[in-house]
């Protein structure tokens, strides 16, 4: 995030007392109607861009005819495209009472799809300035943190082994201080997230228990996310710094985001969104078992790894269940001979279960 990007209206207005200049400054996503007099005293405005937010329309003139780009509201976007901050749970599953179909997440995703939009530049140019400023809002969430990353496939049913399985590894991370980041959306994701923010040991068993009534997202979203944010509001935060992230995309729309974590960066491009979440997880990458896209995941982050630069200290990837990646979908073997005598071979761990992996990551 750049320094001369203002995202606090009590900044801005301490900037304008100030008197100093607004050129260059990015205003995004304010409400400027309490500055409004300090802004139509400014005689040069060259270089400010206003992202959204709320200002008269006099406020607005003003600034343009003074040398600033303001963007316009986006009243067709089913989302603020110049938002300032992370989406939660409940923002994107609100107005669930009346179907999937009603929310902020089914309708972005159906803008998102729209195919009389498809080559439009306006669209695109929204879209890409959403992600952008979720982008910002990402950075500041996370800084200063260590950040672990855990893949694994959407297919693992609440009530499962598997899915248990997840949240005990993400609860594991999480008490270890880590910030426990995943793909943001059902399956192993949504159980890593669950467990990374229950309080205890406990309050992980009851919420398993009650989220097994309702195993999948899959016919139903409507109940399996109204069962979701009943227990996310059972479960409660756990004191301190957040301790659940979510990286979600709605490139992946058959796949809703799951509502267990603290803060939720959903991105229109999964490009963006991937790469941002494996460049993230300095504390290492878990994966937990998966299929095609999980397989995608670990060769895209594998890449990052096998071209660092010599010298670099690589965070470890560490793939949980030898079977299954040795065997059932050999690709610990594929990258054994690509770390062959370079830092990547170190980097690479397959270990038989999560308690391994959370020994190892945090030992």
């Amino acid at each position: 995030m750049s320094d001369h990007e203002i995202h606090d209206v009590a900044v801005l207005a301490r900037w304008l007392t100030a008197g100093r200049s607004l050129r260059g400054l990015r205003l995004q996503d304010l409400d400027l109607t309490g500055c409004a007099d300090a802004l139509l005293a400014t005689r040069d405005a060259r270089g400010l861009v206003v992202l959204g937010g709320t200002l008269p329309e006099r406020v607005a003139h003003h600034l343009r005819t003074r040398g600033a780009v303001v963007f316009p509201a986006a009243p067709d976007a089913p989302v603020n495209v110049y938002r300032a901050s992370l989406y939660t749970g409940a923002e994107l599953y609100s107005g669930l009472s009346a179907g999937y179909s009603h929310t902020p997440d089914a309708r972005a995703y159906a803008w998102s799809r729209d195919m009389r939009l498809a080559h439009d530049a306006y669209a695109t140019l929204l879209r890409a300035i959403h992600d952008d400023s979720v982008t910002d809002a990402l950075d500041a969430w996370t800084v200063g943190r260590s950040i672990v990353g855990v893949m694994g496939g959407h297919s693992a049913e609440r009530g499962t082994p598997a899915y248990a399985a997840s949240a005990r590894l993400g609860r594991g991370l999480a008490e270890a201080g880590l910030l426990v980041a995943t793909g943001g959306g059902p399956g192993a994701m949504e159980a890593a997230n669950l467990g990374a923010v229950a309080p205890s040991d406990l309050a992980l068993d009851t919420a398993l228990s009650r989220l097994g009534a309702v195993p999948s997202f899959a016919p139903d979203v409507t109940a399996w996310a109204q069962l979701a944010l009943q227990v996310r509001g059972e479960v409660g935060s756990h004191c301190g710094e957040p301790r659940s992230l979510g990286i979600p995309t709605w490139f992946y729309g058959h796949e809703p985001p799951n509502v267990f974590a603290d803060g939720i960066a959903k991105y229109f491009s999964n490009a963006v969104r991937e790469d941002g979440l494996l460049a993230r997880c300095d504390a290492g990458v878990v994966v937990m078992p998966g299929a095609a896209g999980t397989v995608q995941e670990v060769f895209q982050l594998a890449t990052r790894l096998y071209y660092a630069p010599a010298g670099t200290t690589l965070p470890r990837l560490v793939l949980v269940d030898e079977q299954h990646w040795r065997d059932t979908l050999p690709v610990a073997p594929l990258l054994a001979s690509l770390g062959a005598g370079r830092a990547l071979g170190d980097a690479v761990h397959v270990v038989a279960d999560v308690d391994a992996a959370v020994a190892l990551l945090t030992g």
